[in-house]
């Protein structure tokens, strides 16, 4: 018996990974795996050709490579092999596993998480704006845990100007994201806590065309990099950010955005699952600020809808997650 994952980009798949922690001799064994096993050389070589010279007797698999280049050939050429397999066990489950890749290899975009959290009256702060901390340590801890499984953290400058984070995982030999700055004009202080330690985590600065060019040098001084995209009515056009992103190898972003960059987030129409972390507390202030700001929309029937929603508690609090409905 054996099993392995996928663990970093560029190193073994999931495959070898579990030939290399089989605990017995593997010949004649049943494969099952969530994804097609891939048929063409990348970073690593065909996984396929791994599993017909440890003479795998039978392949279950979950999805098909959503890659229109390569999907179906992997089974094809297991099947020429003379390898049993049968497709589509636990599809579904298969591909909410494997959803950042999905929508990485089809759409060239990152997978966006959007989280928030608020009190149960829906404030993320108090009316003079302190909001450390509205959630309980279990809820802050999940939320590190799942920056050490995204390749990017995107929050808006006045974050950054507000709270100056460091926007790193801090969980032991956790992984720190790629920190996005989301700055139509470049005002981030210079002496922000994200531009500096480029070695233990980067940041990309996104910001306009209209950006004052002398602060755009000053900052890459730092080593750090500055994505010019297409302006939106003056602010940085998120879905084209996302673009260049993917461009980077950027395939998720976690985005801990304030109100106004989450609102812009949902508009724009790059999110794809929402993360809520609501408190038990109660904050009140018609000056407290919610999770998603901005103009907002006038009619019910123009809401952002979710679907797929799952509710659990984490510590005290309760966590609600869903996906948006295109």
């Amino acid at each position: 018996m054996g099993k392995g994952y996928h663990e970093c980009y560029g190193e073994a798949h999931a495959e070898v990974k579990a030939f290399q922690n089989a605990t017995e001799d593997v010949e004649g064994a049943t494969l099952y795996v969530t994804l097609e096993p891939c048929s063409h050389y990348g970073k690593t070589p065909p996984c396929v050709d791994k599993i017909i010279d440890k003479k795998i007797n039978r392949v279950f698999i979950g999805s098909l490579d959503p890659n229109p280049l390569v999907s179906g050939r992997g089974v094809e050429k297991l099947i020429d092999a003379g390898i049993e397999v049968t497709t589509g066990i636990l599809e579904k489950e298969c591909r909410e596993l494997n959803e950042i890749f999905m929508k990485y290899m089809v759409e060239r975009k990152p997978f966006v998480i959007m989280k928030t959290a608020m009190s149960l009256d829906g404030k993320i702060a108090t009316k003079i704006g302190e909001s450390k901390w509205i959630t309980c340590s279990e809820s802050r801890n999940n939320v590190h845990r799942l920056r050490d499984q995204v390749a990017g953290i995107m929050v808006g400058v006045n974050t950054v100007i507000m709270d100056n984070p460091e926007l790193t995982c801090r969980i032991e030999n956790g992984n720190n994201p790629v920190r996005i700055i989301v700055d139509s004009s470049l005002r981030i202080p210079i002496d922000s806590k994200v531009l500096g330690k480029q070695h233990i985590a980067e940041t990309i600065i996104a910001t306009t065309p209209q950006a004052d060019i002398r602060k755009k040098i000053e900052i890459e001084d730092k080593g750090v990099k500055v994505l010019i995209t297409e302006s939106l009515e003056g602010k940085v056009d998120l879905q084209d950010l996302m673009s260049k992103l993917a461009m980077e190898n950027i395939d998720s972003v976690f985005l801990e955005g304030g109100s106004t960059l989450n609102f812009s987030a949902l508009e724009q129409s790059i999110v794809d699952k929402v993360q809520v972390y609501i408190a038990p507390k109660i904050i009140g202030g018609d000056k407290s600020k919610t999770p998603v700001g901005g103009s907002g929309v006038e009619c019910l029937i123009n809401a952002f809808q979710l679907h797929r929603v799952s509710y659990r508690t984490i510590g005290e609090d309760i966590l609600i997650e869903g996906y948006i409905r295109r």
